[in-house]
């Protein structure tokens, strides 16, 4: 199993004292999931806390990490895959997809590929080559 982590730090004011508040945010996989973590701590005063979450993190997280490092792509290496494998692939990997949505994501992966994080992407190609379909993570063409 392949560990790709990716963080970024995000500043805010502090709720309790107005002080900078840093909080570090980053995307893991852990035992095949994908999960989320931010531990933050004003600068100023004693503020300090740390959450974590199982799954798509929160937006902002997204955000930021897309912000710091660029979205990451995962295209079919072989454009001519069969969509069977594809789709139980990524029906494992996402599995609140409906088959019609699964079926609309194999497609993009043929032509323009799924951007996202590196972290989601690099999950999304683990599976993907798990049924022994080729794909390529990269940023995608400028």
């Amino acid at each position: 199993m392949i560990s790709t982590t990716q963080g970024a730090k995000l500043t805010s004011p502090c709720a309790g004292c107005g002080g900078q508040l840093v909080r570090d945010v980053g995307q893991f996989v852990e035992r095949g999931r994908l999960r989320w973590g931010v531990e933050a701590q004003c600068r100023d005063c004693a503020d300090a806390w740390c959450e974590t979450g199982v799954g798509p993190a929160p937006q902002e997280i997204r955000e930021a990490l897309l912000t710091a490092h660029g979205p990451t792509r995962l295209l079919l290496a072989d454009g001519e895959a069969s969509t069977v494998p594809v789709m139980r692939a990524l029906r494992e990997q996402l599995p609140h997809l409906s088959p019609g949505e699964a079926r609309r994501m194999a497609a993009e992966l043929t032509e323009a590929g799924l951007v996202g994080t590196l972290v989601e992407m690099s999950r999304l190609a683990e599976g993907l080559r798990n049924r022994s379909v080729a794909v390529t993570v990269s940023p995608p063409p400028s």
